[in-house]
């Protein structure tokens, strides 16, 4: 029996439970790349957190950007060492990259930082009351929708 792992479906879209929109992202796969790690929080019923590995890069190097319901991080070094320097190893990748999420209905970009070398987007689901649920009585009427009963009729 094979194994069958359902996290990259949940790594693609934050904030809903659409399965089959999650298959569909886990299946096209777009970034087809894990470079550069990152993490998808919640801190709460309404809030979330995507936090991404940026070592070595400035607030200039990122570029953070939504558009229909996705938001798109772009980072890559900006400035070339002039130094001749001599790598005898080079652990820190300083490639570019483009990550994508798929935000659901509702969810908003609330702010971004960059605190030792991690780039933290926060998140936050702000639903209107028209599009919240709403309570249906089970064949009730209220109080005052009834009428009462006049005397000599059948109710």
């Amino acid at each position: 029996m094979t194994n069958l792992s359902l996290a990259p479906l949940f790594r693609h879209s934050i904030g809903f439970d659409r399965f089959n929109d999650l298959f569909e992202a886990a299946l096209r796969n777009e970034s087809g790349s894990s470079y550069p790690p990152y993490n998808v929080e919640k801190h709460g019923d309404d809030q979330y957190r995507i936090v991404i590995a940026a070592a070595g890069l400035q607030e200039d190097d990122l570029e953070l950007e939504v558009e229909q319901s996705v938001l798109t991080v772009r980072g890559g070094r900006r400035e070339k060492n002039t130094d001749s320097v001599t790598y005898l190893h080079q652990g820190i990748a300083q490639r570019a990259f483009k990550l994508s999420f798929r935000l659901a209905d509702h969810i908003e970009v609330k702010g971004a930082s960059l605190k030792n070398g991690l780039l933290s987007v926060d998140l936050v689901r702000l639903v209107p009351e028209e599009a919240k649920p709403k309570r249906i009585a089970i064949n009730g009427q209220s109080p005052a929708d009834e009428k009462p009963a006049i005397e000599g009729q059948v109710a």
